[in-house]
Order: structure tokens, then C-alpha cells, then sequence
């Protein structure tokens, strides 16, 4: 499946290993790949790295391979009582991709946000059956909050990264105690629906 000029938005707090396999199967097939750094605007408990550390797990993971990708940062918009129906969100999609062959999105609320815009795919389509991570960053989050086995979670560069850049320690100290009290329970493996989804865009900085 060759895809042309592809978009692709995600939080990647951290990049994981499911995170990384989809970005890989995208750069495999795409021409060129614009890489969203979603919610760039909030640093609070679902958003404990930066735009710029997010960044560069992706810079350091990809860059071992593809140099087919840009990487912008994308603000949340619907915390402003004003813009709560996403189409602000929606235009500056539109503004910053500009003309694409496709958009890559698992959010069920996004797909529907930019449906009529974009041809939307979901990352099951690229990566086969047989290799699918079925992921979310929170359990890496919460795994990092107990001591846990995380670095099973993530590529190799993106857990040398966290660790040598003092990431770990600080996520621990800011957000560690209250990770494990509001999401160490069996909700956070759980896929969120459109609901969640929209309602995680109107969270507080």
C-alpha cells in the first residue's frame, strides 16, 4: 500500500513500542510523513513530557532509519468553552497539514473530526495482524510510577533517553503517586471511546 503525503497525530507520553511500529509502518510506505505532537499546549498527569522530549524520542528512534518525516506541534484547543466542538482543533489540522493522501488515526473522535477532510486510516490497516502491539501510554506511565518492567514497553533509544536525561526521576516526583492512586487499576489497559476521547480534550493545563 503505497500512501503518498500521510499525516499522523498522537501525545506519544512516551513513544512506545506500539507508538513506534506504527510511525515505522508509515514511514515504510509513505513518500513524506507529517508526525503531530498532539496536546503540545499541556504539561499535567496524561501529558508528563514535553513537546520538545516527545520529539526527540521520535527523532531518536526514527532517524536510525527513515529521514521522510517532519515533526510539528499540534495545541489542544477544546479546554476554551468556545472551541469545545473540536472545529477550531479541525482547522488548524487542516492549516498546518495542508493537502494530504491520507491521515492515520485510531482516535475514533479525531477520525471523525477530520472525516470529511481527509481519507482516514486506521493504523490496524498498515501494520499486519501477526506484528499489531495493542498499547497505550499509560501503562507505560503506570509501569515507570510502580518500578516496573517499562523499559519492555518502549524502544531501546526512547528508555536510554528517559533514563539518561533524568526523565524517569522527574516523572516519578511530579506524577508517580498520583498516576498509581487514579489509573494503577485494570481501566487504564481498557480502548477508550468517543466519549473519553473527547472528553480527555477538554482537560485543564
Amino acid at each position: 500500500m503505497e500512501l503518498g503525503r500521510v499525516g499522523v497525530v498522537g501525545r506519544f507520553k512516551p513513544l512506545h513500542n506500539g507508538g513506534a511500529l506504527m510511525l515505522e509502518a508509515i514511514c515504510e510506505k509513505a513518500d513524506e510523513v507529517i508526525i503531530g505532537i498532539g496536546s503540545s499546549n499541556k504539561y499535567n498527569l496524561r501529558n508528563p513530557f514535553t513537546p520538545e522530549e516527545s520529539k526527540e524520542m521520535i527523532e531518536k528512534f526514527l532517524s536510525q532509519r527513515f529521514s521522510n518525516y517532519k515533526i510539528i506541534f499540534i495545541p489542544d484547543f477544546a479546554h476554551i468553552q468556545e472551541y469545545d466542538d473540536g472545529q477550531k482543533w479541525r482547522e488548524y489540522i487542516k492549516k498546518e497539514f495542508g493537502k494530504l493522501d491520507y491521515f492515520v488515526s485510531g482516535n475514533e473522535y479525531v477520525s471523525k473530526l477530520l472525516e470529511k477532510d481527509y481519507k482516514v486510516i486506521h493504523p490496524a490497516e498498515l501494520i499486519s495482524e501477526d506484528k499489531r502491539i495493542i498499547l497505550k501510554a499509560t501503562e507505560v506511565r503506570v509501569e515507570i510510577a510502580k518500578v516496573g518492567n517499562w523499559k519492555s514497553l518502549v524502544p531501546n533509544v526512547v528508555a536510554e533517553y528517559l533514563e539518561n536525561s533524568g526523565l524517569v526521576q522527574r516523572f516519578r516526583k511530579e506524577f508517580g503517586l498520583q498516576t498509581l492512586t487514579l489509573l494503577a487499576n485494570d481501566s487504564y489497559k481498557l480502548p477508550e471511546n468517543y466519549d473519553q476521547e473527547k472528553l480527555h480534550t477538554g482537560e485543564a493545563w
